[in-house]
């Protein structure tokens, strides 16, 4: 090829290793190698690979790095992310129920206000709500909605340096996971990220319709409701499946935030938040365009919803199910566990009781203590002004009950008073104070106009009683003679001011409502009720006890030193028997833990409690059967299984129980009630205590606690040393009630403040309320056992004898222990001679809270056939 230049060559340029040209005739030209060009242009987009190479290699790195490191922080987040497995298993908080005797809702226990709606019966409406305000995607997306993110995080970049909180993209899953696996509302990058995690692990776990049934069911909706179905409770008084597009739509708009949305506080923020729910749902064709609208048309007004319970006076009975719960199932299942627990409560005599305590304690408040002044005073007070809005700036004490009144004594001269009724608005109401009243308002602190006062509204007329809080104490309970099933149970005045229970945490000396059990020892030794014992003073070192009346009878039948509680011989039984004997008796059926072998003891010098009483009692007169005091009749897990059950009386299978019996019943008998109480008494010896006791009543010490009642009962007065306690302890064949007023701190209650006189009255009224709808029962006689009408020498008395014992028969037993006792064997040394003598005790100051009249001279001593005194005394005990 011939170039222009006439070179014959193309112009490339060959040369040596050393770069030398070669010329056309030096050398061999075939054994020369070309040269590689010196000059000329380089090849194309060799920089621009090379840069690409770079790039792509530092980027490889940076990737492998960035891999490495993100590797890492996964091993970290993962490391501490709890297992989403336990969710498979899936069982809420929910609160427990307590149900009284008739069905009625007592209480709730709960630590969040719960009820668990399955996803089967989560309207279609709700669901859809909820996934219109919160997770459009929900039934699309993995857990996670990158779209969602995205967007979020561009407007809080744009947003950045305002006040703007940032804006969540959590799907409904991730806040399953926020609320029920990590637990924590933080703001941070980690947060999100560990719950982005746990939202896509919980998607491989779980079902949709369980994540959504999860989040329905936990999540908070404000007014201290968790979950849909409380909150339709809550908000509008409903089962969630009443609930309207409108309804739905408002429980809808809540998560965002409950408190913000609340409908009574912030009522156009809520509507505004419902109808943006009702317009997603519509864009959504969850509903029609037209349905919508007419539900943005429905006012938002929320119901009132009065959360179940307390049943009026339960308190006390609530309280001590749920202490017996919490200790036995611990607080979690207590609380959370969804437990429906059918107590023994009887509502409307839980409610007679309350009142006949609040009545004589009231009583005896009035009779021992004058005026104690207003609750506060109020300036300026003008009858014809705007003293009601000054009143109701005023706070009600804590113990003052439900039914009274704050009011404002707008003239002290015509006792002229004014109170408020009702709330938002109050109404302002006016009446006038009793003559009585006012009159003893002056003998006392005195009246002011401007005074504020408690007052009680007459239900007959348009007058006003004027209340005062007493400082004395009381308790009562009344049980099931054949099950043991508590009844009523009043711990104190007021469950408000006072939390503990004078029933069931109080130790207090029963005084001579123990004395039935030294008799029933002494029965079940073979003693007669006709036995005679020594009514004469004994001494037993220092200690010189004595009858309340301060006489003595002489040899006297053990009937007649029950009926009127003759201390004397009470003691002389007790060393007959011993006090091992009494002490046994007192322990077999549950009445104390333990008690001193003295013979002050065998006078009520022990502890114990309201309840224990009522159990030792029911004992009695369930012929000998123990009988343990319970107030929970079953306990139902949250699926409706019976997880405890009272024991006692059971109903078994006629064939079963056939078993044991002789003749077996016939194959087409029904169910047999069987008795699984233990036989701690014989059942003839329980019985001639009973009826010695009916004779208390009928006139006895237990006069007053008998008056209007027709029905067989028995009882018997309490009181113990220096009148600190004043009791009453009877039945009839199927119910026991005991009655307990004393002082919190131990002092005396005034001298001749007995249990008959004190505790009598209240138990009377419970027990005529109580017996009104029951059938006239009579106390069984047991087989063998034989009635008899006999005469004591103090009048003609009705006992039971057993088929070795001869009415009226007194044999002579010698001087059984009597001699061999020593002021060591009392206990009691420096023990006063009577009750009467303990107010002028050194040391003992006045009794009767100062009141004057209530510690005069004692009593002259009766005479063996002078009207029932009322009273009994228990000498001894602690200090």
């Amino acid at each position: 090829m011939t170039l222009a230049d006439g070179s014959g060559r193309d112009g490339r340029v060959h040369g040596t290793s050393d770069g030398s040209r070669s010329g056309g005739g030096g050398g061999n030209g075939a054994s020369e190698r070309p040269r590689p060009p010196t000059g000329g242009p380089r090849p194309r987009y060799r920089l621009v690979r090379r840069v690409a190479g770079g790039a792509l290699g530092v980027m490889l790195l940076l990737a492998g790095v960035g891999g490495v490191a993100a590797w890492q922080e996964y091993q970290h987040l993962s490391e501490g992310l709890p297992t989403v497995d336990g969710l498979r298993t899936y069982q809420p908080p929910v609160m427990s129920r307590l149900y009284s005797g008739d069905d009625q809702i007592m209480a709730e226990l709960a630590a969040e206000r719960r009820i668990f709606v399955p996803y089967s019966a989560i309207p279609e409406r709700v669901r859809s709500a909820f996934l219109a305000a919160e997770d459009q995607k929900f039934f699309t997306h993995g857990g996670v909605d990158p779209l969602a993110i995205i967007r979020a995080g561009l407007t809080d970049v744009m947003m950045r340096g305002t006040k703007h909180r940032p804006i969540g993209a959590s799907t409904i899953t991730q806040q399953v996971a926020r609320i029920m696996l990590l637990g924590s509302n933080a703001v941070s990058m980690e947060r999100k990220a560990k719950e982005a995690l746990l939202a896509m692990r919980l998607e491989q776990t779980l079902s949709k319709q369980q994540i959504l049934e999860i989040y329905l069911n936990e999540i908070y909706l404000g007014d201290g409701a968790y979950g849909i179905g409380a909150a339709a409770q809550t908000y509008f008084n409903k089962p969630l499946d009443q609930l309207d597009n409108a309804e739905a739509a408002f429980l809808g708009a809540l998560p965002k935030s409950p408190t913000n949305y609340n409908p009574v506080r912030f009522p156009q923020a809520a509507t505004g938040r419902r109808n943006w729910v009702l317009e997603r749902m519509a864009e959504l064709h969850v509903i029609s365009p037209e349905e919508a609208r007419a539900a943005e048309q429905e006012p938002l007004i929320p119901s009132s919803f009065t959360r179940p319970g307390p049943v009026p006076g339960s308190e006390w009975f609530s309280e001590e199910v749920r202490r017996e719960l919490i200790e036995h199932y611990g607080v979690s299942s207590t609380m959370e566990g969804g437990l429906s627990v059918h107590t023994s409560m009887d509502s409307h005599l839980q409610q007679v009781a309350a009142n006949a305590l609040h009545e004589g304690l009231m009583r005896y408040d009035r009779a021992h203590g004058g005026w104690r002044g207003p609750v506060t005073h109020l300036d300026g007070v003008d009858p014809h002004g705007d003293w009601a809005n000054a009143l109701a700036r005023v706070g009600a004490p804590a113990s003052m009950l439900t039914t009274w009144r704050l009011a404002v004594v707008l003239s002290a001269t015509t006792g002229q008073v004014g109170w408020l009724e009702g709330t938002a608005p109050a109404i302002p109401h006016t009446g006038e104070l009793p003559a009585r009243d006012r009159s003893w308002m002056r003998a006392g602190k005195g009246i002011a106009t401007g005074d504020v006062v408690m007052v009680e509204p007459m239900a007959d007329s348009n007058g006003v009683a004027l209340r005062q809080v007493p400082r004395v104490e009381g308790a009562l309970t009344t049980i099931d003679v054949r099950t043991g099933r508590v009844l009523a149970m009043v711990g104190g005045w007021s469950f408000r001011a006072s939390q503990f229970n004078r029933v069931t945490q109080a130790a207090r000396q029963p005084g001579s409502s123990f004395k039935p059990f030294v008799y029933l020892a002494a029965m079940e030794q073979g003693i007669s009720p006709s036995q005679k014992f020594d009514d004469s003073p004994v001494s037993y070192g220092e200690w010189h006890p004595n009858n309340y009346e301060k006489d003595f009878w002489g040899p006297t039948m053990l009937h007649d030193a029950l009926r009127e509680s003759r201390n004397l011989v009470t003691i002389r039984l007790a060393a007959q028997i011993g006090m091992k004997s009494v002490a046994d008796m007192a322990q077999k059926l549950d009445l104390v833990h333990s008690m001193p072998l003295v013979l002050p003891a065998a006078l009520g010098a022990v502890e114990t409690t309201v309840m224990r009483e009522a159990g030792a009692y029911a004992t009695i007169a369930a012929g000998g059967h123990l009988v343990a005091p319970t107030l929970i009749d079953d306990i139902k897990d949250r699926n409706g299984n019976v997880i405890w059950r009272a024991p006692g009386l059971q109903l078994r299978p006629a064939a079963a129980a056939g078993e044991t019996q002789t003749p077996a019943p016939a194959p087409d008998d029904g169910p047999v009630l069987e008795d699984t109480r233990p036989q701690v008494v014989s059942a003839d010896s329980a019985y001639q205590v009973v009826t010695m006791m009916r004779d208390v009543i009928r006139r006895g010490t237990g006069v007053r606690a008998g008056a209007g009642i027709d029905r067989p009962i028995a009882g018997k007065t309490g009181t113990s040393q220096d009148f600190n306690d004043a009791w009453f302890a009877g039945f009839s064949p199927d119910l026991v009630t005991v009655v307990w007023v004393g002082f919190d701190t131990p002092q005396s209650l005034g001298r001749n403040e007995t249990g008959g006189v004190i505790a009598g009255p209240i138990w009377n009224e419970v027990m005529k309320a109580a017996l009104a709808d029951r059938p006239r029962l009579d106390f069984r006689t047991p087989p063998g056992m034989r009635l008899a009408q006999y005469n004591t020498g103090m009048g003609m008395a009705i006992d039971a004898f057993k088929p070795d014992q001869q009415p009226g028969i007194s044999i002579d037993m010698g001087a059984g222990a009597i001699g061999t006792l020593t002021a060591a064997d009392t206990g009691a040394e420096n023990m006063p001679d009577s009750e009467s003598d303990m107010a002028t005790m050194p040391g003992h100051g006045p009794v009767g809270n100062g009141v004057p009249g209530t510690g005069g001279q004692p009593a002259a001593a009766p005479s063996a056939a002078s009207t029932p005194s009322g009273g009994d005394i228990g000498m001894g005990g602690l200090y």
